[in-house]
C-alpha cells in the first residue's frame, strides 16, 4: 500500500512539473516578441506575434546603406527599430537595430527580401520616444501638435522661450547672459508682449513737455557707482511682479512714488503703494491690465491718491485676475485723506490715502538723468522691449539682432548707475533698473542696461515726482 502511495506522489509531481514546462515555454515564447501590441486587437496581435517572431530584417530584407522606412513598430517598448547599416553606426548606436539584425544583415551573404505582406504599423505618432494615438492633441511650448494621418501637424507660432536665441546670446559677445524661464514657457511672443509689458507709447503731450533744467556737472564729477538702495538704505521698495498682467504702466509708477514719498518724507512713510489701487481704479480711458498710460497713473496719484500695498494687495484673494481686475473695492473723494469704506484686506486697519505732487520730465541728458537720481531718488523710464530682454539673466544689456525688431513699449525705474570693464578692456557703462517682473528674473528683480547710448530708448523719457504734494 506504501508502495502504491509513493508511485502515485511521483506520477502528480511529474504531471505538474510537465505543465510548468508548457506554461514557461508560452512564457518566454511571449517575451520575446517585437510585434504591435494593441488593446483593442488582441487576437490579432497573437496572430503577428507568430508570423513575425524576431523576423523584421527578414522580410524587409533592406540591410545596406541607409533606409529610414526600413524600420519595424514596437509599441509595447514605445519605439521603432531599423534594419538599414545606420541603425548600428550611429547614436544612439545598436539599441535602434531591430532583433534579427545581425543575424540577416551582418551576413556575409546578400538578404533576399521576401514576398510575404508586410504587416503596415499602427496609426499614430511617435514624439521622444513615446507612441501617441491618432488625433492626439499635445502641446510644444507655445505650439499645439495633432496627430493626423501618423504625421504631427503643428501650429507654427514664435515662442517667447527659444533655445536657438538662448544659445546665441551666451555664445556670442553681447555682454550679458540668456536664460530659459519657466513663467514664459508655453507663451507666445505676442502674448509676452501683451501680459508682461502693457505701458502705452507716450502720448504727443507728454512728448512735447517741458524738460526740467538739469545740471551742467561734467561725468567726471559724478561717483563711478551709485545706486539709490545704498543712499537710501530701507527707503527703496523691492521689485514687484505684475505676473502676467500688463499694467507696468501701474507698477513702475507706484513704485517711483513710494520710492519719491518715502524720501521726501525723511522716513516717516515707508508704505508700499497699492498697485491695485491704480489698476482697478483708475479706469479713465485706462485698461487695466490691457494696457494704460503713465501720464494719466500720475494724475490719478495727485488727484486720488492710493492706500497702502497692505490696504489693497495686488492679485488680491486672486478676484483681480483679468479680466475682473477692473473692478474697484475702494472708493474715494477729492481732498479727502482716507477712503470712504474698509481697507479690502480686513488686516489692515489704516485706509489712508497717499498723494504725490505734480510729475515732471527730466532732462534726457545722461549726467541731468544722473544728477536727478542722486539728489531725488529713482526715476521712471520708458523702453523698448524686444524679445530677447525677456530671456535676460545677468550682465549689461543690449539688444541683440537676431531678436528682431519687433518691439512694444515698457516701462521701468531707474535708481543707479556704474561702469565695468569688458573682456577686451573697454568700459561698459550702465544703468540700475528694477523690472515689475519678480525676483526670480535677471538679477534679483533688477537688470543693467548701457548708459549713455539710449540703449532701446531707455534715456528718451524719463520722469519723476518731487514727493507728496
Amino acid at each position: 500500500m506504501c508502495l502504491k502511495s509513493q508511485i502515485f506522489l511521483l506520477c502528480c509531481i511529474a504531471s505538474e512539473v510537465w505543465m510548468v514546462k508548457q506554461l514557461d515555454s508560452r512564457r518566454n515564447f511571449s517575451q520575446g516578441l517585437d510585434s504591435v501590441e494593441d488593446d483593442s486587437s488582441a487576437k490579432s496581435n497573437r496572430l503577428k506575434r507568430s508570423l513575425y517572431q524576431g523576423r523584421s530584417c527578414r522580410l524587409r530584407g533592406c540591410c545596406t546603406g541607409r533606409d529610414d522606412d526600413c524600420s519595424f513598430n514596437i509599441v509595447s517598448r514605445s519605439a521603432i527599430c531599423y534594419c538599414d547599416q545606420f541603425c548600428a553606426s550611429g547614436s544612439p548606436g545598436p539599441v535602434d537595430c531591430c532583433p534579427d539584425y545581425w543575424e540577416v544583415c551582418d551576413n556575409t551573404n546578400e538578404p533576399i527580401r521576401s514576398s510575404e505582406p508586410w504587416l503596415p504599423a499602427p496609426s499614430g505618432c511617435y514624439k521622444d520616444g513615446r507612441y501617441y494615438g491618432e488625433g492626439t492633441i499635445i502641446k510644444d511650448n507655445c505650439n499645439s501638435c495633432k496627430c493626423f494621418q501618423s504625421l504631427w501637424k503643428c501650429s507654427k507660432e514664435v515662442c517667447l522661450v527659444r533655445q536657438d536665441l538662448i544659445q546665441h546670446i551666451n555664445s556670442g559677445d553681447y555682454g550679458w547672459k540668456a536664460d530659459n524661464y519657466s513663467q514664459f514657457w508655453g507663451m507666445t511672443v505676442e502674448e509676452g508682449f501683451k501680459k508682461r509689458l502693457g505701458t502705452f507709447p507716450p502720448s504727443h503731450s507728454l512728448l512735447n513737455m517741458k524738460e526740467s533744467p538739469g545740471s551742467s556737472l561734467p561725468e567726471e564729477k559724478f561717483p563711478v557707482f551709485f545706486a539709490a538702495t545704498y543712499a537710501w538704505p530701507e527707503w527703496i521698495h523691492d521689485p514687484l511682479d505684475q505676473r502676467n498682467c500688463g499694467a507696468s504702466w501701474a507698477f513702475s509708477t507706484a513704485s517711483v512714488a513710494a520710492d519719491r514719498i518715502t524720501i521726501h518724507s525723511e522716513g516717516q512713510i515707508t508704505d508700499n503703494l497699492s498697485v491695485q489701487n491704480l489698476i482697478s481704479c483708475d479706469t479713465r480711458n485706462q485698461h487695466g491690465c490691457n494696457g494704460g498710460s503713465i501720464d494719466s497713473a500720475w494724475r490719478y496719484l495727485k488727484t486720488h491718491g492710493v492706500v497702502s500695498y497692505a490696504c489693497y494687495p495686488s492679485f488680491w484673494k486672486k478676484q483681480l485676475e483679468p479680466p475682473s481686475e477692473n473692478h474697484c473695492y475702494v472708493s474715494s473723494e477729492y481732498g479727502k485723506n482716507y477712503t470712504n469704506g474698509p481697507c479690502p484686506n480686513a488686516l489692515e486697519k489704516s485706509n489712508r490715502l497717499y498723494r504725490c505732487a505734480s510729475h515732471y520730465r527730466v532732462s534726457s541728458k545722461e549726467t541731468n538723468i544722473m544728477q536727478e537720481i542722486m539728489d531725488k531718488g529713482p526715476v521712471q523710464a520708458i523702453m523698448k522691449v524686444y524679445e530677447d530682454f525677456f530671456l535676460y539673466k545677468e550682465g549689461i544689456y543690449r539688444h541683440s539682432q537676431k531678436a528682431g525688431s519687433k518691439w512694444k513699449t515698457h516701462s521701468v525705474k531707474l535708481l543707479g548707475w556704474g561702469a565695468l570693464a569688458d573682456k577686451n578692456g573697454q568700459k561698459q557703462k550702465f544703468w540700475i533698473a528694477a523690472n515689475s517682473w519678480g525676483k526670480s528674473w535677471g538679477e534679483n528683480g533688477y537688470f543693467r542696461i548701457l548708459r549713455g547710448q539710449n540703449e532701446c530708448d531707455i534715456e528718451k523719457l524719463i520722469l519723476a515726482t518731487s514727493g507728496q504734494p
